[in-house]
C-alpha cells in the first residue's frame, strides 16, 4: 500500500502542471501590450511563479522552468526539446499563450527524485 502511495506522488500530472503555468502567465501577462522593457521582468516573475507553485505540490521532483515572450509581428515561432528519462516517472508540459501583441511559451521539466 505505501509503495502504491509512492509511486503515485511520482507521476507527473501534465494537466495541473499545465494548469499551474497558465494560471502564472495569465496573472503576470494579464491584459498587457508587449513592452520590450518589460519582458526581463514578466519572464522572471513567470519562471518564480510557475516554480513555486510546482514545488508547493509537495512532489519529489526536481524542476526545470523557461519562459519565452515574444512580439506578435507575423513572424514564427518553433520550439523543440528532447529528453533521455524515465517515462514512468519523469515529464514535461509546456503551455503555448497569447493575445494581441505578444506570445508566450513556458516549458517545465519535471525529473523524479528518487530517495
Amino acid at each position: 500500500y505505501i509503495f502504491i502511495l509512492i509511486y503515485l506522488q511520482m507521476i507527473f500530472n501534465t494537466e495541473e502542471a499545465y494548469n499551474i503555468i497558465k494560471d502564472c502567465i495569465e496573472g503576470v501577462l494579464g491584459k498587457a501590450d508587449y513592452n520590450h522593457d518589460s519582458v526581463n521582468k514578466w519572464t522572471a516573475a513567470i519562471v518564480e511563479q510557475s516554480l513555486a507553485n510546482l514545488v508547493k505540490l509537495g512532489k519529489t521532483y526536481k524542476y526545470i522552468v523557461t519562459c519565452a515572450v515574444m512580439q506578435k509581428y507575423g513572424a514564427g515561432l518553433h520550439s523543440a526539446s528532447s529528453c533521455f528519462w524515465d517515462t514512468t516517472t519523469d515529464g514535461t508540459c509546456t503551455v503555448r499563450w497569447e493575445n494581441r501583441t505578444m506570445n508566450c511559451m513556458v516549458s517545465v521539466f519535471a525529473v523524479a527524485i528518487i530517495l
